[in-house]
């Protein structure tokens, strides 16, 4: 578990990570630089779940080797299937993503984070994340380097 407290809020604890796929922490259906050594360092005090379609078919081979849980469902119904897994979790979770099928998980998360990598992002997601950032490997540093998001979030 991560808890991160932020002046003038109540903390926020999270036991769970969950990465939309494609778009947010891999592109064209391959991880992007840096995730890989990050997601190491966080599995030591999150349980860090993987949610997607599989778009490129991919998921598995990329993230199975790092002892990622992953979830895959179908195209049609990415964003009520990403709404049910993470409320099935028990405890705090933490949801990154950047597609227009991630709002309604961002919307029961206790921490949303939005990220802008090669495929853009939804510009309607905006509005239900807890914080915007310029790339994965800057969101997962938030978690790592928890004063980053204490300076973002404080009253």
């Amino acid at each position: 578990m991560l808890t991160f407290e932020i002046p003038g809020r109540d903390p926020i604890s999270v036991d769970h990570l969950v990465l939309d796929y494609n778009g947010t922490i891999a592109v064209d259906g391959k991880l992007i630089e840096g995730v890989e050594e990050k997601l190491a360092l966080l599995k030591n005090n999150l349980n860090i779940h993987v949610l997607t379609a599989d778009t490129y078919g991919t998921v598995r081979q990329q993230c199975e080797p790092l002892g990622l849980n992953i979830h895959t469902f179908p195209n049609d119904r990415a964003g009520d299937c990403k709404r049910e897994i993470v409320s099935s979790l028990d405890g705090g979770c933490c949801c990154i993503g950047n597609g227009y099928n991630d709002q309604k998980m961002f919307d029961i998360a206790d921490l949303s984070i939005c990220v802008i990598e090669a495929e853009g992002i939804c510009a309607m997601l905006l509005e239900h994340a807890t914080v915007f950032t310029l790339g994965i490997n800057d969101a997962l540093d938030l978690l790592l380097k928890p004063k980053r998001l204490k300076a973002t979030l404080r009253n």
